[in-house]
């Protein structure tokens, strides 16, 4: 009889993982399953090593934050933490975590685990790249320098399993957009540890087979250069709202192969459309989503004659942007007459580059280079991007000021290696902020902040953006700003040249989709007919 009992048991555990799989295989092509485009292969899942958009759209669906971002634009919204408080002094900060939230392991999401994740990114050995947007935190620049050791000294702390306090080194009026940011999204401690360790960049976590989650959705397959494909996670807090079975990112290597896809039923949503097809879609097909995006160019400013002002309004005011996004790019972008996206944290910029080819020819004849004789060559580095605005600045700069500028086609790491180590001229660059505020690009241009690539210092410009930053009343801080970016439109080390715009096409059996300027996508209340 005991034989027959295991002989059975056997059977039964074999149909079970029939089963299983077979249940696997029918929700890798279930109808409600969403199909979004990647355009590029993620190089990590994990959050603290993480620095693309790109990266981003997975591990979102994946791991969710104190804060999350808001659909609707706005105040960030309740994540893992239900609710937060702030002191009268703005210097700290405190946050519930939502009891009864689940690891997909089964495990409770505590404060704990937030604490380790924020020790995890702040360590040195780990080299994350985007561990400066922690600074604001009580002695959290001075643990990740290596000057302080002591973690308990930095300024987070949990009382409980459901309390995190976080303790600010000056006001942050920010504080809840940096939260909300993709490096705050937790890691799972077990997981991390069991796979290579805290300070393992390769470690082994982020794959299906150990990857643990605690956002929306589980991460089931990783076919490199083909899909991932995530689960809808039903220990997630807000289970009920997710309505799809799970999300199959499926990876192109250009627009017109995803364009195909979606023609042909493969694909609900894309990242783009080709240029040459925008005029094929319209509405409700067609979406447009302005960008907190500024496409930009880049002086270096240690090399003559970049170093004179004259020099970079002549090139600034020889540009006609509005002839760049109305007969270049015709993709819906804007003329970019400040540096600062519009909209970026609620702020509104100082409008202020204009086109006036003949002031141009007179500051550069000012600056010794008259009708351009006698100007160095220089060259225009891109990765590849918007090679029909370039080549129209080229011909610009050629037709109003007589100086001649060679584009220079690079591979992507190729440009980024030579523009981070000071090599190049004149750079093509995309300033897209890690944070809904406005301070995440005004920094981005501070003496020695990484961002700075022009190599400028304005002792000025410093100070009115450190004060702004720390200033808890809203005008005030908005006024601050407007100053700060009086001066850096005055002083020129970047030509902003438009704000980019993203166009995409999402299938009629898709309802409720929502992305917003911060290329974030939102997955809640979705639903497909």
């Amino acid at each position: 009889m005991s034989g027959w009992r295991s002989n059975c048991c056997a059977v039964l555990l074999v149909l079970a993982a029939l089963l299983l799989g077979a249940c696997g295989r029918r929700e890798s092509t279930d109808a409600n399953v969403l199909r979004v485009s990647q355009r590029n292969e993620p190089a990590t899942l994990d959050p603290h090593l993480a620095t693309l958009p790109d990266e981003f759209f997975v591990i979102r669906t994946l791991a969710e934050g104190l804060l999350v971002p808001n659909p609707y634009g706005g105040q960030p919204l309740p994540g893992a933490a239900e609710s937060w408080t702030v002191a009268s002094d703005g210097l700290l900060y405190q946050f519930t975590l939502r009891r009864g939230a689940h690891w997909s392991d089964g495990t409770p999401v505590t404060a704990h685990d937030f604490l380790f994740s924020f020790q995890r990114i702040l360590t040195p050995a780990l080299g994350a790249p985007k561990a400066q947007l922690f600074y604001a935190v009580k002695n959290a620049a001075a643990y990740h320098r290596g000057k302080l050791t002591d973690f308990a000294q930095v300024g987070f702390a949990a009382p409980d399993d459901y309390t995190l306090t976080i303790e600010l080194a000056a006001p942050t009026p920010h504080l809840p957009a940096l939260v909300a940011s993709g490096p705050w999204l937790p890691v799972p401690r077990t997981a991390v540890e069991k796979a290579g360790g805290t300070i393992a960049r390769e470690s082994g976590w982020t794959r299906p087979a150990h990857h643990v989650s605690n956002g929306p959705f589980t991460l089931v397959e990783w076919r490199k250069n083909q899909h991932l494909f995530v689960r809808a996670n039903p220990r997630h807090h807000a289970a009920a709202r997710l309505h799809l079975g799970g999300v199959r990112f499926q990876i192109f290597d250009n627009g017109d192969t995803e364009e195909r896809a979606f023609r042909a039923g493969q694909l609900d949503v894309t990242m783009a459309v080709p240029s040459s097809k925008l005029d094929t879609y319209s509405p409700p097909l067609l979406r447009r989503q302005l960008l907190h995006e500024t496409r930009y160019l880049a002086l270096n400013l240690s090399v003559a004659p970049r170093h004179d002002v004259r020099v970079r309004r002549a090139l600034s005011l020889a540009i006609d942007r509005d002839a760049l996004v109305q007969n270049v790019l015709r993709g819906g972008q804007l003329a970019a007459a400040n540096f600062v996206p519009p909209g970026l944290g609620g702020y509104t910029g100082v409008e202020r580059l204009a086109t006036d080819p003949a002031t141009a020819r007179q500051l550069l004849a000012a600056a010794g280079f008259p009708g351009g004789a006698g100007f160095p060559p220089l060259e225009l580095s891109t990765w590849g991007a918007a090679p029909t605005v370039l080549e129209a600045v080229q011909q610009m700069w050629r037709r109003e000021l007589g100086i001649d500028i060679r584009l220079v086609q690079r591979e992507g790491r190729v440009h980024m290696a030579a523009v981070l180590s000071g090599d190049f001229a004149l750079a093509f660059m995309p300033a897209i902020p890690d944070y809904d505020d406005a301070s995440a690009l005004f920094h981005d241009l501070t003496t020695g902040a990484p961002g700075n690539i022009a190599r400028w210092s304005e002792r000025h410009y410093d100070a009115l953006v450190a004060e702004a930053v720390r200033t808890l009343d809203a005008p005030r801080r908005r006024a601050l700003y407007r100053e700060a970016e009086e001066f850096l439109l005055a002083e020129l080390p970047v030509i902003p040249l438009y704000f980019n715009l993203q166009n995409y096409l999402v299938a009629p059996r898709v309802r409720d989709w929502r992305q917003d300027a911060m290329w974030n996508r939102f997955y809640l209340d979705t639903t497909l007919d």
